[in-house]
């Protein structure tokens, strides 16, 4: 799965492991693309970042990607009940 980002100014690339979560979390594709449009980026480092989004029709949030960027954007895995954590 591929689509362009506005916000990132790249193409995205969803890994098999990020779909396989995406179906097993019932996560379309149309949410994930809201997400990493319009999500709270959290910046581990230059390259790897979490972006997150409360989606108030969902009972498990807040929804995140777990994220590498680089030429492309590539969505490691989507996880939900996420929890903010301290980046030092």
């Amino acid at each position: 799965m591929e689509w362009s980002s506005a916000r990132f100014k790249r193409p995205v690339v969803l890994t098999k492991h990020g779909q396989a979560r995406m179906v097993e979390r019932e996560i379309p594709l149309q949410m994930v693309a809201d997400l990493i449009e319009t999500g709270d980026a959290i910046h581990k480092d230059e390259r790897h970042l979490w972006i997150v989004k409360a989606f108030p029709e969902r009972s498990d949030n807040l929804i995140c990607a777990a994220v590498v960027m680089e030429n492309l954007l590539v969505v490691k895995t989507i996880m939900h009940n996420w929890q903010r954590v301290e980046v030092p």
